[in-house]
């Protein structure tokens, strides 16, 4: 029963950050990123991975060195945590994926001073065991990445009739360039949350029955 207990809650960990505390959909943080770069799927995909890998690895480190740090200090070394793995995205995006890179812009090095990194650090990884802050950063990350998927995914399938760059809406379709602006962003998330508020509360009436 114990053991049953501990993979349920080590699963509730997980998968928090895909719905009942996603970053954009609940906590609406990262929205700068969020509207900013999610104009195709593969931006979103990106930015969401760059995310994956900070965020977990700074979770990791943060959880490692949490009882050493003194209190006074913590923020400035949670930043320089942050910022070294930001820095090694950063350049891998610049050496190998450059086009990418150029496409996110600034948000990747913006990562350091992201809420959702910086939230998580100070929390939730300095206040529990590595194995819990790694599952944490996990669920939390993906669930960012599912979400940049889905927003960008909309938006590039709507302005330019493309999936990951392939085509999937005919020729008959006109494109809506107003998704692809910064317009098209707020209304696509506006319709995300719509749609997410909506589910939550029918499975909250149902449980009430």
């Amino acid at each position: 029963m114990a053991a049953q207990d501990e993979r349920r809650s080590i699963g509730g960990e997980f998968l928090k950050g895909f719905w009942r505390e996603n970053p954009i959909l609940v906590m609406l943080l990262g929205m700068c990123p969020t509207l900013a770069v999610t104009t195709s799927a593969i931006n979103g995909l990106t930015m969401g991975l760059a995310v994956v890998f900070v965020l977990t690895c700074s979770s990791l480190f943060v959880s490692i060195v949490r009882n050493i740090i003194p209190k006074q200090v913590r923020i400035p070394v949670f930043i320089v945590i942050i910022a070294t793995f930001v820095t090694m995205v950063d350049l891998f995006l610049k050496a190998f994926l450059l086009d990418l890179s150029k496409a996110l812009g600034p948000f990747i090095p913006l990562i350091v001073v992201n809420c959702i990194i910086l939230g998580r650090a100070e929390a939730y990884a300095s206040k529990n065991s590595v194995f819990l802050s790694v599952i944490d950063a996990l669920g939390v990350s993906l669930g960012f990445t599912a979400s940049l998927i889905v927003l960008g995914g909309i938006r590039e399938i709507l302005g330019m009739r493309t999936f990951f760059g392939r085509p999937v809406l005919g020729e008959g379709f006109e494109p809506w360039i107003v998704m692809l602006l910064p317009p098209g962003a707020f209304i696509t998330l506006g319709l995300l949350l719509g749609v997410k508020n909506s589910i939550d509360r029918k499975m909250k009436e149902r449980r009430s029955r």
